[in-house]
C-alpha cells in the first residue's frame, strides 16, 4: 500500500481564521539586485556559503565509500559516506597547486588522489600522501587539510554549509520549525529519486527562486483558468523564519478542504527552503526545485521528481502521467526566463513591482538583504516586527 500523507496534528494552514496572506503588503525591488556583479560576489560569501544548502539525495551516497562531487557558485566540494555510516565533506581543491582533486561522483573510495602530482586525501580532506614529502617544508605539511564543510541529512537529502563547521548552526535550527514539521508529514526520506532534469539559464539565481515562490503567474503562463483559477484565489501564503510557504487547493476539492482542513492531502504545499531550493509537496509525489548559481546571470536549474516506493501499477502510472505534465509546465517557466534574460540589461528595466500575494518573494529578498548586511535573516516576519513595536 502506498503511503498517503495527512495533516494529522499539524496546525491548520487553510480554512476559517487562517489569513490568505501575511501583513507584508506590496513592495518594489531594484533591478540591480539581479544584475550587479559586486552584489553577486557578496551573496556568494555572505549568503550562499554561510547557508545550509541541499547537495544531493542520501540514496546517492548510500553505502560506505560512495561519494558525490557538487559544484556551484565557484565552489567544488566532495561529500562521502564513511565506514561508520556518517558523512564527511571537504572542498575539492588540492592544497598543493589548486587543482580539482576528483572530477566525478563515484563509489568505493577510501581516499582521493589528485592526478596532477598524486597528492592523496582521506574522506575528511586531510592530506595523507605527498610524493617526495622530504622536499617540502614539513611545518607547512603538518596537519594540512583541504577546508571541511558542515554536512547533515534530513528528509532524505544531504545538506552542507560550504563556509565550514558551525557557521550556520545545526540544520535542525536552520529550517523554521513550522516548515520543517509541515514537510515531515510527506516523509521525503521514504521517497526515491525517479528523475532529475537540468537546464542552464541566463538569469540570476534569484529569478529562479522567485518563479517558484508565487502562484500569480499560473493563469497567464500555464493557462490555468475556469474553476481552477477561482479556487486558487483561496490559496494561503505565510512566512516563517527565513522560509516561505503557500498552499493551493487541488482542482475540485475546495469544499472538502474547507471542511477537513487537511492541506497535506488536498493541496499543493509549496515550501521555500532558503536560500536555493523550493519543495513542491503533494499527496502522490514531490518535486524539489533548486537553483545553483554559476555567475551573476547564469544559473543551473534542477528539478527533482520523488515518489513513494511502490509496485502498484495504478499508482506508478498515475504519477508518471502527472510528472510528464509537470515537466511540460516547468519548461514553460524555463522558456519564460529567456524573455527575462533578453532585457536584463535594458535601461528600461529598473525595478520589480510585487503585489501582496507575492509576499513570499518580498520576504525572501528581505532575508537576503539582512544576511548581506551581516544579519542572520531571522526576525523579519510581520509578527516579529509587530512584537518588537509593541515592546517599544
Amino acid at each position: 500500500m502506498v503511503f498517503s500523507p495527512t495533516r494529522g496534528d499539524l496546525p491548520a494552514r487553510f480554512g476559517p481564521g487562517i489569513p490568505n496572506i501575511p501583513p507584508i503588503g506590496p513592495s518594489t525591488l531594484d533591478a540591480d539586485v539581479y544584475r550587479d556583479p559586486q552584489r553577486y560576489e557578496h551573496e556568494r560569501i555572505r549568503i550562499l556559503n554561510r547557508s545550509w544548502q541541499i547537495i544531493c539525495r542520501s540514496e546517492q551516497v548510500a553505502d560506505p565509500g560512495d561519494f558525490h562531487v557538487w559544484e556551484g557558485h565557484g565552489e567544488s566540494i566532495v561529500i562521502s559516506r564513511k565506514q561508520d555510516g556518517s558523512l564527511s565533506g571537504f572542498h575539492n581543491v588540492c592544497q598543493h597547486r589548486g587543482a580539482r582533486i576528483v572530477a566525478e561522483s563515484g563509489t568505493d573510495a577510501r581516499r582521493f588522489t589528485c592526478k596532477w602530482h598524486n597528492w592523496a586525501y582521506n574522506q575528511d580532506g586531510r592530506v595523507t600522501g605527498v610524493p617526495d614529502r622530504h622536499d617540502f617544508d614539513q611545518k607547512v605539511l603538518k596537519d594540512l587539510c583541504s577546508p571541511g564543510v558542515d554536512v547533515d541529512e534530513w528528509g532524505g537529502w544531504v545538506w552542507a554549509v560550504l563556509a565550514g563547521p558551525g557557521v550556520a548552526g545545526p540544520l535542525s535550527d536552520w529550517i523554521a520549525p513550522e516548515v520543517r514539521d509541515d514537510m515531515a508529514a510527506f516523509r521525503m526520506e521514504d521517497m526515491k529519486l525517479v528523475e532529475k532534469v537540468e537546464w542552464e539559464v541566463d538569469v540570476n539565481w534569484k529569478v529562479v527562486i522567485d518563479a517558484f515562490s508565487e502562484y500569480y503567474h499560473a493563469q497567464a503562463l500555464h493557462g490555468m483558468g475556469g474553476q481552477d483559477a477561482k479556487d486558487a484565489r483561496y490559496s494561503t501564503m505565510d512566512v516563517f523564519g527565513r522560509n516561505g510557504m503557500y498552499v493551493v487547493p487541488f482542482l475540485g476539492v475546495l469544499e472538502e478542504l474547507q471542511q477537513t482542513l487537511d492541506h497535506t492531502a488536498l493541496a499543493i504545499c509549496n515550501y521555500q527552503l532558503f536560500p536555493t531550493a523550493v519543495a513542491n509537496c503533494q499527496k502522490l509525489h514531490t518535486q524539489m526545485f533548486r537553483a545553483v548559481p554559476l555567475s551573476v546571470d547564469r544559473t543551473r536549474f534542477e528539478a527533482w521528481e520523488l515518489r513513494y516506493e511502490s509496485d502498484e501499477k495504478e499508482y506508478l502510472e498515475l504519477v508518471d502521467f502527472f510528472w510528464e505534465i509537470y515537466k511540460s509546465v516547468i519548461q514553460q517557466d524555463v522558456d519564460e526566463w529567456k524573455d527575462v534574460a533578453a532585457v536584463k540589461h535594458s535601461s528600461a528595466y529598473r525595478q520589480n513591482i510585487h503585489n501582496d500575494r507575492e509576499c513570499v518573494i518580498t520576504h525572501f529578498h528581505r532575508v537576503c538583504d539582512d544576511m548581506l548586511a551581516g544579519g542572520s535573516g531571522l526576525g523579519l516576519e510581520p509578527a516579529s516586527v509587530s512584537a518588537v513595536a509593541e515592546g517599544e
